[in-house]
């Protein structure tokens, strides 16, 4: 639907119009973050903005991941989870305790009030070298990578996307430190040595999906933990958001573009300024789904803690100071049983 090239903003408008997302999920124009000190530029953030205060997600487009890499990505994830269940096994997430590698079917629970999540995933944290003191130390997040030894070209394609997903979630980071009035590289600091993390997801069918209370569905209702997430969506569709009078409406997939929300940790920074939104994923009747979303989640220790200007006499901080680590942890603790059965 976008040809290459920068999409104009009525192009990009009347597409918007047509598909139905122009209030609820806005799309933004990524080329006009590059245009400092233009009206566009001022535009761009204002409209970041005013998404992170109001439905929590919006589309980013023009956003220099070009179309090959991001089928080449899709690619890859699916050559991944069509390996056979004893394979994928090997790398399960319950032999790392740095939220790496390989999670079952119903491994994970992110509504209390349904069954296990009906998905699979698989995810990459920062690649660290063998001799890097943090990993020597088996500090917490700073473990290795668990790959699949026969694909030294897969790790090569995840590694290079994840440093491409890095630098544009660093790109919005921006955006919202201009936005929310503090210094424009605030949060430069937090993408150093950061808690990222790729995930790549795949949603089984299901002929009759259910959204009743108690039944089991992709991922359950959930808001995200860290600072940013970055999702890429295949052709398939199922992403709902949840509106604040409660409604859900449907995410719907807008070729070469990526969907955004604020987590958790950047609500809590803000103090509630910008807004994390419940959302789930159906699964599909008829096919397959797949998704890739990289969190963008600060260095361990970079502190959480009001932003300067998000608070006042009669807006109080509303959260304790934290760190992102910390922080992290608890969420990541209260999700998995297995992290539960460890303690």
């Amino acid at each position: 639907m976008f040809a290459s090239g920068r999409v104009g903003y009525d192009a990009r408008n009347r597409v918007c119009r047509e598909m139905n997302v122009v209030d609820d999920l806005p799309v933004i124009d990524m080329s006009a973050l590059s245009q400092r000190d233009s009206a566009e530029h001022a535009d761009a953030v204002h409209k970041i903005g005013e998404a992170c205060r109001g439905i929590g997600f919006f589309y980013v487009a023009n956003h220099g991941i070009s179309r090959a890499v991001m089928d080449t990505m899709f690619g890859a994830t699916r050559s991944f989870f069509d390996q056979k269940d004893a394979v994928k096994a090997q790398l399960s997430i319950e032999g790392s305790r740095h939220n790496r590698g390989y999670v079952a079917y119903q491994g994970e629970q992110l509504e209390a009030a349904r069954p296990a999540d009906l998905k699979e995933a698989f995810n990459i944290g920062l690649e660290l070298p063998p001799d890097d003191p943090d990993l020597l130390a088996d500090v917490p997040f700073r473990g290795p990578n668990q790959w699949p030894e026969q694909w030294p070209e897969w790790r090569k394609t995840m590694l290079a996307y994840y440093d491409q997903l890095l630098a544009l979630g660093a790109r919005l980071a921006q955006a919202f430190a201009i936005d929310l009035g503090v210094d424009d590289n605030y949060f430069a600091s937090a993408f150093h040595r950061p808690l990222a993390v790729l995930r790549l997801l795949h949603y089984p069918p299901i002929a009759q999906p259910d959204t009743g209370a108690g039944k089991p569905i992709g991922a359950g209702a959930h808001t995200d933990y860290g600072m940013l997430t970055l999702l890429a969506q295949d052709g398939v569709g199922g992403l709902q958001v949840r509106r604040r009078d409660g409604t859900w409406i449907d995410a719907p997939v807008i070729p070469h573009t990526f969907i955004c929300n604020i987590g958790d940790m950047l609500m809590r920074w803000s103090n509630d300024v910008y807004v994390s939104t419940p959302h789930r994923v159906l699964n599909p009747p008829a096919k397959d789904r797949y998704s890739i979303a990289m969190f963008c989640d600060p260095a361990p220790n970079t502190p959480v803690a009001c932003l300067p200007g998000c608070c006042s006499p009669g807006r109080p901080a509303r959260y304790a100071p934290t760190t992102s680590g910390d922080y992290l942890t608890s969420r990541l603790d209260a999700t998995y049983a297995f992290r539960q059965e460890a303690e």
